[in-house]
């Protein structure tokens, strides 16, 4: 399945109105899901490598999720405020291209819509959007660093 055909099945969902659609073709898996909230949806799809890179998956992705057990302390003191999370992986970055200004900085009042960042798949930038309104607290991800499915990007304080 090459991007063409991924990118074409990800309209095809966004504008169908289902929330979920799982496809399987040989080594490849694919899972994109809609929030259909408003009129603009939000999708999020993640790629899976061929099964043989698969395999190792799994256990570098361990450590990973052993992270935020560790950090679970700290999320006391953030309990007051909102993460928004990255919905895919790729590479995270702050400014939309190398000559242009950062999308927000710690301090910058959002509101729901505005583009945070953007995360770089498979050659495509994906504009990530505020999913609240309020204040960016802390920016929890270097510019130009990978980031994993669900990792937290922002913290925002919505009052």
């Amino acid at each position: 399945m090459d991007l063409k055909e991924i990118q074409n099945l990800i309209k095809f969902v966004s504008n169908s109105g289902v929330a979920e659609v799982k496809l399987e073709t040989g080594d490849v898996k694919i899972t994109i899901r809609t929030t259909l909230e408003g009129n603009t949806p939000d999708i999020t799809y993640v790629q899976q490598a061929p099964m043989q890179q698969a395999i190792a998956a799994p256990v570098a992705a361990a450590p990973v999720a052993a992270a935020p057990v560790a950090a679970a302390p700290a999320a006391d003191d953030n309990s007051k405020y909102v993460t928004i999370k990255s919905p895919m992986i790729g590479t995270f970055y702050r400014k939309p291209s190398p000559d242009k200004p950062v999308f927000v900085e710690v301090g910058s009042t959002i509101q729901k819509g505005d583009v945070l960042c953007v995360v770089e798949a498979m050659k495509l930038f994906n504009e990530i959007e505020a999913e609240i309104t309020g204040k960016i607290v802390k920016i929890l991800v270097d510019d130009m660093s990978p980031v994993e499915f669900d990792q937290p990007l922002f913290l925002v304080d919505p009052s």
